[in-house]
């Protein structure tokens, strides 16, 4: 078929042709962006999901929602290499801009520019061509009492001006602790004080367990989110209608066929659904063709997604992940992978733990631990990861 009519769009967070099974969260969204502009509580929320369920996709809708409602927003993605600080500071100059336009030459912004310059001057942020001058605005060096004092500022300005703050934060098991706990202290200040600034974050499954640790009120501050693959009658509707757009159709075998290739990961079905569009010659879509486009599909994923993951892993790392892949299922015990490495349980949880931070893992229940993405597993079997070995499959 004409690959110029393609409508699958497998990318990271590449917004699907369909957003399918997601209309709830959506809505709810929606409605705690209103209450926020109308002066009116609406309680913080964290997505929670592993890779390819489309966490980024809604924190990116989300924003949208915000923006077409008359809200300043500002969105971003946490890394491990680099601070709360950093991350912030541009994004809320930016946000403060827009501010300013709505009400020119106010004092109140004007002072916040000066506070947020001391706050990056403070913390050493520096960030591109964005130049921080010196200010006499006063900050203390703590990031809790100075990252609290800025964003009640920020909020206090937004309501002068009719308006709301959405602050949206990706990957946000990236932060350090201290951040973390910075953040969660500033946003339930705002919140005692009902003050319209919104925030949602997203990240993976163990990042409820991470805000309790950072604070034990986070549970009453945020509504925690989790965001599931699809069930087989959205991830149906996901992959049939943008196809019937553009006039195609598939037999009952081969969407069943993908249904169970995919599984219901949204990034799978916008991946199968393209190498479906590039293999089938006409309409219906087959069984033949899924299969043809399923191997197709694999060794893009095993060359790009997947080997990307496994190229960031250090050998030991590597080592820990082929041990948990040699566990019949997932997640597996903490003790039973240690016991595949020949390490005692002391000594294999460092690694374990640096796969966490990786990103690469999660620990679902205490004592047991998965991957994070899906099907890495049988990505590991399949490529030949099949024993523990220090060696790296040859290239």
């Amino acid at each position: 078929m004409n690959p110029v009519n393609n409508p699958y769009t497998p990318g990271a967070g590449t917004p699907p042709p369909e957003l399918a099974g997601r209309l709830e969260i959506l809505r709810q969204a929606e409605n705690a962006i209103k209450r926020t502009l109308n002066h009116r509580t609406a309680k913080n929320q964290i997505l929670l999901g592993l890779r390819g369920v489309g966490k980024t996709v809604l924190l990116n809708r989300f924003n949208q929602i915000a923006e077409s409602e008359g809200c300043q927003t500002a969105i971003f993605e946490a890394d491990p290499d680099h601070t709360l600080p950093e991350l912030l500071t541009l994004q809320l100059h930016r946000l403060l801009l827009k501010l300013d336009r709505r009400k020119k030459a106010g004092e109140d912004i004007q002072r916040i520019f000066r506070l947020l310059g001391s706050f990056a001057s403070r913390f050493k942020v520096k960030v591109g061509e964005f130049e921080v001058g010196l200010t006499n605005e006063f900050v203390t060096g703590d990031l809790t009492i100075d990252l609290t004092e800025l964003l009640v500022a920020i909020g206090m300005a937004a309501k002068k001006r009719d308006t709301a703050v959405f602050l949206l934060i990706d990957e946000m098991q990236f932060l350090s602790m201290k951040d973390l706990s910075a953040l969660i202290i500033a946003l339930h200040k705002i919140s005692q004080n009902r003050i319209p600034l919104l925030f949602y974050g997203a990240g993976l499954p163990h990042l409820a367990k991470l805000s309790g640790e950072a604070k034990s009120y986070s549970e009453r501050l945020f509504d925690f989110e989790i965001i599931d693959r699809l069930d087989n009658k959205s991830a149906a509707i996901a992959l049939v209608k943008p196809a019937l757009r553009e006039g195609i159709t598939y037999e009952s075998g081969a969407l069943d066929a993908v249904l169970k290739e995919t599984e219901g990961y949204p990034f799978f079905l916008q991946v199968w659904g393209s190498h479906i569009w590039e293999v089938a010659k006409s309409s219906p879509i087959s069984i033949t063709d899924v299969s043809r486009a399923t191997l197709r599909a694999l060794k893009a994923l095993d060359h790009g997604f997947f080997k990307v993951r496994v190229e960031r892993l250090t050998e030991r790392q590597l080592k820990y992940a082929i041990a948990m892949a040699a566990v019949d299922s997932l997640p597996a015990s903490s003790t039973e992978v240690a016991g595949i490495l020949g390490l005692s349980i002391s000594r294999a949880a460092p690694i374990r733990d640096e796969l966490i931070k990786k990103g690469m893992a999660f620990s679902p229940k205490r004592g047991l631990v998965a991957f994070s993405v899906p099907r890495f597993k049988e990505y590991l079997q399949r490529s030949g990861y099949s024993s523990i070995s220090l060696e790296r499959k040859a290239q």
